[in-house]
């Protein structure tokens, strides 16, 4: 198991960061648009343990993580999600367009971290005579998979089925009755992506929709960053 640390701990801490910060955003966007309920619930934290959701943030992860482990003994994708910041709808100038905007703020944060950690590569180039090589490794994987955790849960996050970010933006696109029609599916929302995503590949193991979704939207990302951050393909 302590063989195990240098890919179990730079894994863990990208995901947590990724995670916390995401639903951060999510409040501090409701209280910027006239809802202070994740203000007065104390979800405008950065402890990640107020934001732990025991499916999302721990089964989940730590699922992908062990099997990644047993299977090839290293930690490529992590992918998780914490609870929901509480946001009263009814509080928000404008509803429909703030809760469109609330929910943007989620994958816009995991972006801009995601472009963050990139340009930390330069710094890190830079200070290769105060570090060990060992060091160097470690910190290398943490801002690589810093990269990848936030790239996973902003683009992933976009997909427009509620209760997932992209769900609620286009509740806010769409005209009132569709709208309200389309935000009706939020109850099941979570059952169709669990089934799709981790059930239906169990039944139909030719079906791989995370890998379809790394291999197509997630990579090209990643080397769109790594690129506008001056880092050309590592």
């Amino acid at each position: 198991m302590m063989d195990m640390l240098p890919e179990l701990l730079p894994a863990i801490m990208a995901t947590i960061i990724a995670i916390t910060l995401h639903e951060a955003a999510h409040g501090y966007a409701a209280l910027w648009l006239g809802d202070p309920t994740a203000k007065l619930m104390g979800r405008l934290s950065l402890n990640p343990i107020r934001h732990v959701d025991p499916v999302g943030t721990l089964l989940v992860p730590g699922f992908l993580l062990v099997s990644q482990l047993l299977a090839t003994g290293q930690v490529d994708v992590m992918f998780g999600w914490a609870k929901p910041v509480p946001v009263d709808i009814r509080n928000l100038r404008d509803p429909r367009s703030g809760m469109m905007w609330v929910a943007a703020a989620g994958p816009a944060m995991n972006f801009g971290l995601a472009f963050i950690a990139a340009l930390l590569v330069h710094a890190v180039g830079l200070a290769d005579s105060f570090l060990s090589a060992e060091s160097m490794t470690l910190v290398y994987r943490f801002l690589g998979l810093s990269i990848l955790a936030n790239l996973v849960l902003g683009l992933f996050n976009l997909f427009p089925v509620p209760p997932l970010d992209g769900g609620r933006i286009m509740v806010g696109l769409l005209p009132y009755r569709a709208a309200m029609a389309y935000a009706r599916l939020e109850r099941y929302g979570l059952f169709l992506v669990i089934g799709i995503l981790f059930l239906l590949p169990m039944a139909i193991p030719a079906f791989q929709p995370m890998e379809a979704f790394i291999r197509h939207i997630v990579r090209p990302a990643f080397a769109f960053v790594l690129r506008a951050a001056g880092l050309g393909t590592l």
